[in-house]
């Protein structure tokens, strides 16, 4: 169900979502989805949680588990494409355009996996700028969102256009790392 609704959402964002649609896509009736969720806000909600959990299992800790930082880097990004392939691309972008500047719980959550992605990012570009495997360059908080920022960009337009969107998300993140 949450996967039905993650492609949803990376397909229609928030305003377009139609729970008939996911609660048929996933194999349910709708009264089962409104059994499960009281409503479209719940259900966004449980979809961040399960994109968290699911991409920190397949694409985070995988990434955090390798020994260099610049490798950690570029695993994730290779990572997520590979992620991206299931349909959920957009998911997280479509949620947090719906929500930006709003105090909304949906936007509250994202914000806050954002901010931790963004961080641990900046934290492997020091790392790697302090044993020479990235090059001086921008800060590395700015040059940690322009890491993501290049990666969902990317990532979102070429999600599924096997094997490029591997190869050219690997390319734009060495790019902005100055690799």
């Amino acid at each position: 169900m949450l996967e039905a609704a993650a492609r949803g959402l990376s397909r229609n964002a928030y305003a377009g979502l139609k729970l008939e649609q996911v609660a048929s896509e996933a194999g349910y009736t709708r009264g089962a989805l409104y059994h499960l969720f009281a409503n479209k806000e719940e259900l966004a909600l449980a979809v961040v949680k399960w994109v968290e959990q699911t991409w920190t299992a397949e694409v985070g800790r995988p990434a955090a588990d390798q020994a260099e930082p610049v490798d950690a880097l570029l695993a994730m990004a290779r990572g997520h494409a590979l992620y991206c392939r299931r349909g959920v691309a957009s998911v997280m972008t479509n949620l947090s355009v719906q929500f930006a500047g709003q105090d909304h719980p949906v936007g509250q959550a994202i914000s806050e996996i954002f901010d931790r992605l963004v961080a641990d990012c900046a934290g492997w570009i020091e790392a790697g700028r302090e044993n020479g495997s990235i090059p001086p360059g921008p800060p590395p908080q700015e040059t940690a969102l322009a890491y993501v920022g290049a990666l969902e960009g990317l990532v979102g337009q070429l999600a599924g256009h096997t094997p490029f969107d591997v190869e050219l998300a690997e390319r734009a993140v060495r790019g902005v790392l100055g690799l």
